[in-house]
């Protein structure tokens, strides 16, 4: 049985165009953003070209943070389901650090800055998360959904349900489809990326994550093959 996941990354938020460390800052999205994530449901909303056996989303789970859940809102909508959220798919937080630029970081916290350039994927800002410890629970996330997308013991492993009507229609449409989407950040989603194909989590920013971004990786059993990669829904 194949199971074809979607991992999207939220849309355009607020104030986005500053280029500030939001990590677990939690901003809106934008109106353009908002536009993008309708644009993705109309995408996700129509047979994927490869996969005869489309029948729709069976399920949708989604990071805390308010522009992911709004735009896995979006998503889920035109399939009659609610959002799964997952805390393990929250964006990295970066301390002290959040809501400043990448200079105003140097400027500020040039000892900081400086350990962080030593060891990037170790050093955690103060009040914040390493790269390492964001790979540890996205991937346990990754893996919760991957093996239990089937609805049975979601709550015992760790996901909240909205209401329990989305759980019960989630159970009568997962027991005979596996298409699922994975709404999360740019950060959280290059970490599974990098997970899947085997790259080296050194050279996470060798993969672009846009706003809006949609990925296509199909599981044969626990064998990923990834059919799309920072694809654009829009335009």
């Amino acid at each position: 049985m194949v199971t074809t996941l979607y991992l999207i990354r939220h849309g355009a938020t607020e104030g986005s165009e500053t280029k500030r460390y939001k990590g677990s800052i939690d901003v809106p999205l934008s109106e353009n953003g908002q536009r993008q994530m309708e644009q993705v449901a109309k995408y996700l909303n129509r047979p994927y070209k490869s996969d005869t056996a489309y029948n729709g989303l069976n399920a949708v789970y989604t990071s805390p943070l308010s522009r992911a859940l709004k735009s896995a809102e979006i998503i889920a909508e035109p399939h009659g389901l609610n959002p799964i959220v997952i805390e393990g798919l929250r964006e990295r937080s970066f301390g002290i650090w959040e809501g400043m630029t990448f200079t105003e970081i140097k400027e500020k916290y040039p000892q900081e800055f400086e350990a962080w350039a030593g060891n990037p994927l170790r050093y955690s800002p103060i009040d914040g998360e390493s790269t390492i410890e964001v790979r540890e629970r996205a991937i346990s996330a990754l893996n919760k959904i991957i093996d239990n997308h089937n609805c049975n013991g979601i709550q015992d492993a760790g996901y909240r349900i909205q209401d329990k009507k989305n759980h019960e229609s989630c159970i009568m449409k997962l027991a005979s489809s596996s298409s699922i989407a994975v709404v999360a950040h740019g950060g959280v989603n290059r970490i599974i990326l990098c997970h899947i194909m085997g790259i080296p989590l050194e050279n996470i920013f060798r993969i672009e994550q846009d706003f809006a971004a949609v990925n296509i990786i199909e599981f044969w059993e626990k064998y990923p093959v990834v059919k799309l990669l920072n694809g654009a829904a829009c335009g």
